[in-house]
């Protein structure tokens, strides 16, 4: 990954952060990794433990940032989320998969969509 991929990757997580904490939610965890990745964003929205993968785009070209989101991506995810469970003492009443979008033109404010409940 170039260092200016990782520049915006970096810059729509802490938008996705402002985001989430504007909106109520708890950041217990950034950037967690496990065996077979990273869990962007870890957050509790009251007794719901909240996993936020985060997708940042600079243009349209390729498509919204969710869509990035593949099946295969949400399965990984899945098992990241089982594997921060087993090393973390949270006991969530309900566990949830967010994406968040933020589309980071190269002029102006960053537009962020959350997706609740992604898949």
């Amino acid at each position: 990954m170039t260092r200016e991929r990782k520049a915006v990757g970096a810059y729509g997580e802490r938008c996705a952060v402002r985001h989430l904490l504007a909106a109520g939610l708890r950041v217990v965890d950034r950037n967690w990794r496990g065996p077979s990745g990273e869990i962007d964003i870890v957050a509790w929205d009251g007794a719901v433990l909240v996993f936020c993968e985060v997708k940042t785009r600079r243009g349209v070209a390729f498509g919204p940032p969710a869509e990035a989101v593949v099946p295969a991506k949400a399965r990984r995810l899945r098992r990241l989320a089982a594997q921060w469970l087993d090393q973390h003492p949270a006991h969530p009443d309900e566990v949830r998969f967010d994406v968040v979008s933020v589309f980071a033109p190269a002029r102006g404010a960053a537009r962020v969509e959350h997706l609740r409940a992604a898949f």
